[in-house]
């Protein structure tokens, strides 16, 4: 069953769907008024489920006229894949941050849900038992950025 956070989660993606503009432009106060639950509930749909690493920038402006918006970033050139990819490093490698990334991905068509699974999979600490952290993320990221070329290599 979907949460509440799914339902305006959903609820502002298919406002982004339709929208005429690269923005939706929503009211606070109005939008938890709409699902009848505290602004705070709102504010925390949009910093876990619009945030930069799943392609979406949130706008706030505070006040009587106030409100928020949140932009689409669209599909970067291909290029600028490539040089994601070759700023990984072990040592600030989050897979965390690499699953948002990758269900960003996924949600562009970009690739395939089954592409999504097999490299989130290589992710999974549970196939690097008895590493330390840093040697268990070198080959987590290099796992992850060869997956992830060999995807993309087409878009390069």
């Amino acid at each position: 069953m979907a949460s509440l956070t799914d339902h305006i989660e959903d609820y502002l993606k298919k406002l982004l769907a339709i929208s005429t503009r690269s923005y939706v432009e929503i009211q606070r106060a109005e939008l938890a008024h709409k699902f009848a639950c505290v602004p705070s509930q709102v504010n925390y749909v949009l910093s876990s489920r619009f945030s930069l690493a799943r392609g979406y920038l949130v706008e706030s402006r505070r006040g009587g006229g106030g409100y928020i918006r949140i932009y689409r970033i669209v599909n970067p050139r291909a290029r600028s894949w490539a040089e994601t990819l070759s700023r990984m490093e072990a040592r600030s490698f989050d897979p965390a941050q690499a699953l948002q990334f990758l269900k960003r991905i996924s949600e562009e068509k970009i690739i395939s849900w089954r592409e999504r699974q097999m490299i989130k999979a290589l992710l999974q600490d549970e196939h690097y038992r008895g590493l330390g952290r840093d040697e268990k993320r070198k080959i987590q990221v290099k796992l992850f950025k060869a997956s992830l070329e060999a995807v993309l290599k087409n878009s390069y």
